[in-house]
C-alpha cells in the first residue's frame, strides 16, 4: 500500500504560490491491497517480492485492516478519526511503515509538522526504499522552507528504479525550486516532468507560467495552449492565455480565450480583472 500527494487536476489556486494536492483529501493510493485476494501489494520498484496471504501474519493482517479503514476517512475528512484507526493499526504492528506515512500525511493536515516529520522518519526508518514516503515527506521540507533538504528526499525517490510516479515528484519538486526562487532547476525539472506526463495540465500550467515570467512567449504560449484546449481549463489558464496572447498580439485567440472567461467563469476574479483592463492582475 502506497501513499502520496500528488498534484490536482483541478487548479482553481495560484499555483505557484501553493502546491495542490491529489483529490481533496490529499492523498492518491497506489497498489493498495490486491482486489479479490486481500494480498498486500509490495511498493513498486523497491526489490521487494510481492506477499500473499500466507505470507501476512495476523498482527499485519490485522494492522492493513485497520489502514484501509483509516485511508477512507481520511479520505472522507474525517481526519481524527482516521488517527485513531491508524493507532490501532502500529498497535497491531509497530513496523507498518504505511500506517506511519499516513499518520505524517494526517499531522500535515493538521497543521503539526514535528509530528508529521516523526512519522515520516519512521516511516523511512522501517522501509527507506517506499518513493512515496520519501516523496511525501519532501513536500513537507519544502513547505518548511527546507529546500536542500527537500531536493535530498525528491533525488532519492527519483533514483528508486521503477518508480512509477517520476513525473509527481519531478513536478513537486520543479514547483519547490520556484518557491525558492531557483528557476532555471524549476524549469528542468518541469520539462522532465512534462515529457513523462504531457497530458498533466498542472505541469503544463506551472511550465508555462515560468516561461511568461521570463518572457519566452512561444513556449509559453505552447504549454497553455494545451491547457486550456483540453477539460482542465479554468480561469486561473485561460487569464494566462489571455496575458500570452496579448503579448504575441494574437486578438483572434485573445478574443475567444476572453469569450472563455465571461462565459463560464464570470464572477472570477480573472475575469473582472480582464473587464478592467488589468493585465498585471
Amino acid at each position: 500500500m502506497s501513499m502520496a500527494f500528488s498534484m490536482t487536476r483541478s487548479f482553481a489556486q495560484p499555483l505557484l504560490a501553493r502546491l495542490l494536492l491529489c483529490l481533496v483529501t490529499g492523498i492518491a493510493l497506489a497498489g493498495c491491497a490486491n482486489k479479490g485476494t486481500g494480498a498486500v501489494a509490495s511498493t513498486a520498484g523497491n526489490g521487494a517480492q510481492l506477499l500473499t496471504d500466507s505470507d501476512e501474519g495476523n498482527g499485519r493482517k490485522r494492522a492493513r485492516l485497520r489502514l484501509e479503514l483509516a485511508i477512507g476517512y481520511f479520505e472522507a475528512g474525517q481526519t481524527t478519526v482516521a488517527l485513531d484507526e491508524i493507532k490501532q493499526s502500529l498497535t497491531a504492528d509497530p513496523t507498518y511503515s504505511e500506517a506511519y506515512n499516513l499518520r505524517g500525511l494526517v499531522y500535515m493536515r493538521l497543521d503539526d509538522a514535528g509530528l508529521a516529520e516523526d512519522s515520516f522518519r519512521r516511516a523511512i526508518a522501517l522501509n527507506p526504499r517506499e518513493p512515496n514516503t520519501l516523496h511525501n515527506y519532501g513536500w513537507l521540507l519544502c513547505q518548511q522552507g527546507r529546500n536542500g533538504d527537500a531536493m535530498q528526499q525528491f533525488g532519492q525517490a527519483l533514483a528508486i528504479p521503477g518508480y512509477s510516479d517520476r513525473a509527481k515528484t519531478l513536478m513537486t519538486q520543479g514547483v519547490c525550486q520556484i518557491k525558492a526562487g531557483d528557476r532555471a532547476d524549476a524549469e528542468r525539472s518541469l520539462t522532465q516532468a512534462y515529457e513523462i506526463d504531457p497530458g498533466n495540465p498542472v505541469i503544463g500550467f506551472n511550465l508555462a507560467t515560468l516561461l511568461f515570467q521570463r518572457d519566452d512567449m512561444t513556449r509559453a504560449q505552447f504549454y497553455i495552449r494545451r491547457v486550456n484546449n483540453s477539460p482542465s481549463a479554468n480561469a486561473e489558464s485561460l487569464w494566462l492565455g489571455i496575458k500570452i496572447e496579448r503579448r504575441l498580439n494574437n486578438r483572434e485567440a485573445l478574443g475567444q480565450l476572453a469569450s472563455q472567461l465571461q462565459r463560464r467563469f464570470s464572477q472570477s476574479r480573472e475575469a473582472i480583472a480582464y473587464e478592467r483592463g488589468n493585465f498585471n492582475d
